[in-house]
């Protein structure tokens, strides 16, 4: 039998999650950007612009795809959580529609300059306009995460009825989960970016295309994942007492611990059985899960069966999710290591097996950060609004099959969009960069921003 409450929950899942892949590729990418237009500025190096001009066209095509797949989220609460928009609506309408004023409005007004700007305003006027739309992307990022992180974390509201209604504004925002989870967000969007632009930067080695560009993006990229890796490690650190503190079934369900005791060992593998209650072909590390959530060998973990059985998320999700996501962003950190190795022993573009390897990892960030996505999301079930409203009780009364027309309608018509944007991406992948003349005062490019030209030969050659 269909079930409106979990199709809608699917439906929204799938939709939102399709939403996900584009901002966080796009935030790493804005930061990217402006870094390399500083370079360019400061240097007046001809690469640098040229990797600008590059990149800017996916950035662009990255963000339309964006904007397209967020405009269905806020009819689907309505549609499909209606009595959870009539509870909570005063508080996240409000983080929404922040949201839409002060970053994406500041990201739409600046991306036409941004992107047809080159050869119209002023270097450092374009400039500006790069940096306002990278810090547009970091605003809309800290306003969906503070109303995301609400619903893990309520604060700063009191009830009218049947109704939250916001006691102070800075409480509700600033909830205690709020900031080491924006950080991580963050983190996770350069972390990403960081191995598509190493990744795409490797096959044109791997091709002997464009030397130059790939040379400069791919030392930059790994450069950078040297640092943002264990800093994304240490946020996750942060995020997980955040989680023991506030929502100690969630840790339960990430670690799998059925009983609630001291000194719990950490779970690297296994099998969690729902029914019977414990986890089968267990392979342990003594004290480990203590350690990780709560810094203390013998600290304590709340157990799954301390509360009944309906008030559990579903174990199994969320205790693959969070490995899948933990797993990756090991592979990264050593990936990134071991470039730093052959950096110095001046063999980072040498080696092709590790070009290859960069070049497959490229989309694992996006697999990482989606994992992570679903370990919060699955790890706050049942409830819609932690401890506060359950899913079952914010879904609306919609028939199931609707709701499952809807799904499968919303499963094709993106797989059709998200297909014509694979083909554009790898069009232009394929292209390339196009080699960038500069005028003798070194002030303006001589030629259109968007002018493919079919040439590989290098800046020095020209």
């Amino acid at each position: 039998m269909l079930d409106t409450v979990l199709l809608s929950r699917a439906q929204f899942g799938f939709t939102i999650g399709f939403h996900i892949l584009f901002p966080t590729l796009n935030i790493g990418l804005a930061t990217f950007l402006a870094v390399m237009e500083g370079l360019w500025l400061k240097t007046r190096n001809p690469v640098y612009l040229t990797i600008c001009k590059f990149w800017t066209k996916i950035f662009a095509l990255t963000f339309g795809m964006g904007v397209v797949s967020g405009v269905v989220l806020s009819y689907e609460l309505g549609t499909n959580f209606g009595p959870f928009i009539l509870a909570i609506g005063g508080i996240l309408g409000a983080l929404f529609a922040y949201e839409v004023l002060s970053a994406f409005f500041l990201e739409a007004g600046f991306l036409g300059v941004m992107l047809f700007g080159w050869d119209k305003v002023g270097p450092k006027l374009h400039y500006a306009a790069t940096l306002l739309v990278a810090i547009g992307t970091i605003i809309s990022a800290f306003w969906i995460m503070s109303a995301n992180s609400w619903m893990q974390t309520p604060a700063g509201y009191h009830m009218e009825g049947s109704r939250y209604v916001v006691d102070s504004w800075m409480t509700a925002i600033f909830n205690p989960s709020f900031i080491p989870r924006f950080l991580h967000m963050l983190m996770a969007s350069m972390v990403t970016s960081c191995f598509v632009i190493a990744g795409v930067a490797a096959w044109y080695l791997l091709k002997n295309r464009h030397l130059d560009v790939a040379k400069k993006c791919f030392s930059f990229a790994l450069a950078a994942a040297l640092i943002l890796t264990p800093l994304q490690a240490f946020l996750g650190d942060a995020v997980g007492l955040v989680v023991h503190k506030y929502q100690p079934l969630k840790t339960a369900a990430m670690e799998a611990v059925w009983d609630t005791s001291k000194g719990v060992p950490l779970v690297l593998f296994g099998i969690p059985d729902a029914k019977s209650e414990k986890n089968l072909y267990a392979i342990e590390i003594p004290y480990g899960a203590s350690v990780f959530n709560t810094h203390s060998l013998e600290g304590e973990l709340i157990g799954l069966k301390s509360v009944p059985a309906d008030q559990r998320p579903v174990v199994a999700n969320v205790f693959f999710s969070f490995r899948v996501m933990v797993g990756l962003g090991l592979v990264f950190v050593a990936v990134a290591v071991y470039a730093q190795w052959l950096r110095m022993r001046k063999k980072l573009f040498a080696q092709r097996w590790f070009l290859q390897v960069c070049v497959l990892l490229a989309p694992f960030g996006f697999i990482s950060t989606i994992a992570g996505w679903l370990t919060a999301e699955f790890g706050r079930q049942p409830w819609i609004v932690y401890g506060l409203m359950r899913t079952s009780e914010g879904a609306a009364v919609v028939p199931a099959q609707q709701v499952f027309i809807s799904l499968a309608l919303f499963i094709f018509v993106y797989a059709i969009v998200f297909s014509f944007y694979l083909v554009y991406l790898f069009k232009l992948i394929r292209k390339g960069p196009a080699d960038t003349k500069i005028s003798p005062d070194m002030s303006e490019p001589e030629q259109p921003p968007f002018t493919y030209m079919t040439s590989t030969s290098s800046v020095e050659n020209k």
